[in-house]
């Protein structure tokens, strides 16, 4: 931070950069089983729905001739 260079009317403002609190805070409240295996749970939905994502969508995403067999022509083409 940027320094004021007329003097501050109180201390304690001047040096708040400095001030460093002597509390510590609360130790952090540690996950039960059924909340890893929660979130166990939650990881793996998650992974195997993008995976299945990713297996579904692979089909879709290859170019070739395997698929030109499939192509649709309108009744209009065939010229009957």
């Amino acid at each position: 931070m940027f320094r004021r260079r007329e003097p501050v009317p109180f201390a304690f403002v001047a040096e708040a950069e400095r001030y460093r609190s002597n509390v510590t805070p609360p130790p952090r409240d540690r996950a039960s089983r059924s909340q890893i295996a929660g979130r166990v749970l939650v990881g793996l939905t998650v992974t195997t729905g993008l995976v299945g994502a990713l297996l579904f969508g692979m089909p879709s995403l290859q170019t070739g001739t395997q698929n030109s067999h499939h192509s649709q022509q309108s009744e209009a083409s065939d010229g009957r």
